[in-house]
């Protein structure tokens, strides 16, 4: 009896995965074979043979398809939650097995349908339980799996792994729930051992590394914990050698090229300018020359077969695009691949560069003037923030999203996109400031930012309004409601009002666990600051206006935020508006994306232009 249910369970299994999807087919380095996950199984097809490697994949269990939190903090959503990678020699796969079973769960709710539809995620939030997770590494031709030598702890991150030249070893990085240090391990494939190669601590907390330059002797790496700036090292793959290439104020570095011979590195950075990324090199002497112009944003960077020479597309919020080739030992144009599009300046907003000091710190952002603009008359403001620590919003590139906004340019209202010390333009030192109180020095910077725009003639000082989605939700909503002296009013979309409920690695990186920092998640809580806020009513009119929109399907921050905080403003008889997008995801798109715009112009007409 026993074995007949046996035989009839593996059955159901194994016609279960016959119908279940492929996912993340990935081809191995020689071509010859495939590998992808299948009912949260992980297979390799190899001339039309498929072949099994794991067997107890579940609903809980997920081997090579990453779990939510780290398909969103650790791989990216780039990843589609793959979780397993080739080695060069196509003869091995390493993958990560998730145990998702004391991690809660998060229904959302979709409403179409007759009946509606229940989608379950298991979403960790802060100092709740994280997935267990195990590294391991199958031999195709035996498919016998080497397990590295690491404990199932739900209290560490591993992040991305890479494979040596050699596929002798796998590089892998760990950091504790803390995540305030990273150690590098290399793990051999005969046996699963583990040999630390790199160790990293800071007092507040650490990324990942996710620049990379691999070449036979080690890897070039960018990392920030010496200097208060990112700066670039070479780590040979045995660990005894490690040594730092730069030096100077650089941030958002991107690795691009190595001359091993030459001992030459090239690579983009903010450096010569805080906002815009640039093209260097640096040699084995530690000299580094910009090849692009400073003032312009340098992108989509591609090398010459030969090396000499490179093409990059540049441009700022005044120069549209264009492609164009330069040398590349030294600054030097060597003509214009693709030219700028024709455009009409005249018809078009053109932001401005921006900066004030605040509390020792260069605080940047960009300004565009209403159409027409006559400094003799007085305009109101609508000020585009964000605020997450290391995420600048201002981005002096031709056309960027939220540099500029057309209604407001035709309806003589300005529009600026403003960022805090803690956006990454400061270094560390601005950066840090925001750890354990997240929406503390921030407010302040945006203060002084509305403090400046107050202090200007042409500005009307009474109507500021304030726009901003995800964590500059969460911003947006505490500026109106605490703030109203120096905002009006504002929108906040897809905001987090209470840390408690956002996922636990990012929340965790920069504010600790509830647990060791109650003071911390108190005061970062939007929900908290309800009671006499500048919306109650309290007999008479409010003193701010603020519209919350949020989409129901959203994965990332979920529709919870703002049911609970919709409650909180209910019962402290506050006013407020409010717009969902059912199914709306963390951003909206197609026909909910085009009423968003035509809502929000309807808010600041009414709440700004006073029509």
């Amino acid at each position: 009896m026993i074995k007949r249910f046996i035989i009839a369970a593996a059955s159901v299994l194994l016609a279960i995965a016959a119908y279940a999807e492929d996912m993340n087919v990935t081809a191995s380095p020689d071509g010859l074979k495939q590998a992808f996950t299948r009912g949260n199984d992980l297979w390799v097809s190899s001339n039309g043979v498929e072949t099994r490697l794991t067997s107890d994949g579940s609903d809980l269990i997920l081997n090579g398809y990453a779990s939510w939190v780290y398909y969103e903090e650790i791989f990216g959503r780039a990843s589609k939650y793959k979780a397993f990678w080739w080695s060069p020699d196509s003869r091995k796969i390493a993958f990560y097995r998730f145990d998702n079973t004391s991690v809660p769960m998060f229904p959302i709710y979709s409403p179409f349908g007759q009946d509606g539809s229940l989608s379950l995620t298991r979403y960790p939030k802060a100092g709740e339980p994280n997935p267990g997770v195990r590294i391991g590494i199958a031999d195709i031709a035996t498919g016998r799996i080497t397990w590295a030598d690491f404990p199932e702890d739900p209290d560490q991150y591993f992040g991305t792994p890479f494979w040596g030249n050699d596929s002798a070893e796998l590089f892998v990085p760990r950091e504790p729930r803390r995540q305030s240090q990273l150690d590098l391990y290399s793990i051999s494939v005969a046996d699963g051992s583990k040999q630390l190669r790199y160790h990293e601590v800071y007092p507040t907390w650490i990324d990942w590394i996710d620049e990379v330059l691999f070449t036979d002797k080690g890897l070039y790496m960018a990392r920030d914990f010496q200097t208060g700036w990112q700066q670039i090292y070479f780590l040979s793959y045995d660990g005894k050698t490690f040594k730092r290439l730069t030096d100077g104020r650089n941030w958002g570095i991107q690795l691009l090229k190595v001359d091993e011979k030459k001992g030459d590195v090239w690579f983009v950075a903010k450096r010569d300018s805080r906002l815009h990324p640039t093209v260097y090199k640096v040699n084995r002497k530690g000299v580094v020359t910009a090849l692009t112009d400073p003032e312009l944003w340098a992108d989509f960077v591609g090398f010459a077969p030969d090396g000499k020479s490179f093409t990059a597309r540049v441009s700022n919020a005044r120069t549209p695009w264009k492609t164009v080739k330069y040398r590349a030992d030294r600054y030097g144009v060597l003509g214009v691949e693709k030219p700028a599009d024709e455009v009409d300046m005249a018809n078009t907003p053109l932001p401005q560069q921006i900066m004030i000091q605040h509390d020792g710190f260069d605080l940047y952002g960009l300004i565009t003037y209403p159409k027409g603009f006559d400094p003799s008359k007085k305009y109101p403001v609508i000020m585009e923030v964000y605020g997450g620590p290391g995420t600048a919003y201002v981005r002096d590139r031709w056309n960027d999203r939220d540099a500029s906004n057309r209604w407001a340019w035709e309806n003589d209202v300005i529009w600026m996109c403003v960022d805090p010390r803690s956006s990454g333009e400061n270094g560390r030192e601005g950066m840090d400031q925001a750890f354990r109180q997240m929406t503390v020095i921030e407010l302040e910077d945006y203060i002084a930012w509305a403090e400046y725009m107050q202090s200007l003639p042409y500005v009307k000082g009474d109507r500021i309004g304030v726009d901003g989605f995800s964590f500059g939700g969460t911003t947006t909503s505490m500026l109106v409601m605490r703030y109203p002296e120096y905002f009006h009013c504002g929108i906040a979309g897809g905001g987090v009002y209470d840390w408690t409920l956002y996922d636990s690695a990012y929340t965790e990186r920069f504010m600790d666990t509830p647990q060791a920092n109650p003071g911390g998640y108190e005061r970062a809580t939007v929900l908290n600051y309800v009671p006499g806020c500048s919306l109650c009513r309290d007999g008479g009119e409010p003193r701010g206006y603020l519209k919350l929109t949020h989409g129901t399907g959203d994965d990332n921050v979920h529709f919870q935020n703002t049911l609970q905080f919709i409650d909180a403003l209910q019962r402290n008889n506050c006013d407020f508006d409010m717009m969902i997008y059912p199914d709306g995801m963390h951003g909206y798109r197609g026909h909910q994306h085009l009423h968003d715009v035509d809502d929000a112009a309807k808010f600041w007409t009414r709440y700004l232009l006073d029509k």
